[in-house]
């Protein structure tokens, strides 16, 4: 199975790192706008244990519904949410917030796998995961240019 994992270091201590993760609307701001991502579920969401959460997103042009689950609620060291219906045949994300010297280490891990068999994993090394790459390597730069302004 496929895995992503990324280390951010984030000058903030870690419960208000994870406040800033655990609100829902903080997602659209750390997307990349290729994406179209939208938020469906209507605010406010109450982030914990349970919450379900549903996106819309465009994907290479093709629309799709994305629906997740908090299944775990730890704060503040961290949450994971999982795919409920979407693009994927399995998605977990792992948001952990670790003290660390003069704020708090970020470690995202992200399990996933796609339907269809050897055509999806076909799909995913030579396409899926390079968008993924692209998508944290633009959430990285948008968290340290946000974490930069609120220093």
């Amino acid at each position: 199975m496929p895995v992503l994992e990324r280390m951010q270091f984030i000058p903030a201590p870690p419960g208000q790192v994870f406040d800033f993760f655990s609100e829902a609307r903080n997602l659209a701001a750390i997307t990349p706008k290729w994406l179209g991502f939208r938020m469906v579920t209507p605010h406010p969401i109450e982030m914990r244990r349970g919450a379900r959460i549903e996106y819309r997103i465009s994907l290479h042009g093709v629309p799709l519904r994305w629906r997740t689950l908090i299944s775990e609620w730890n704060p503040p060291e961290g949450f994971k949410d999982v795919q409920v219906s979407g693009p994927y045949k399995l998605w977990e994300h792992e948001h952990r917030f670790e003290p660390a010297p003069g704020g708090t280490l970020m470690r995202d891990t992200v399990r996933y796998e796609l339907p269809l068999g050897a055509l999806g994993r076909l799909v995913e090394r030579y396409w899926v995961r390079r968008d993924l790459q692209r998508i944290f390597d633009y959430r990285a730069e948008r968290i340290a240019s946000l974490w930069r302004k609120t220093d």
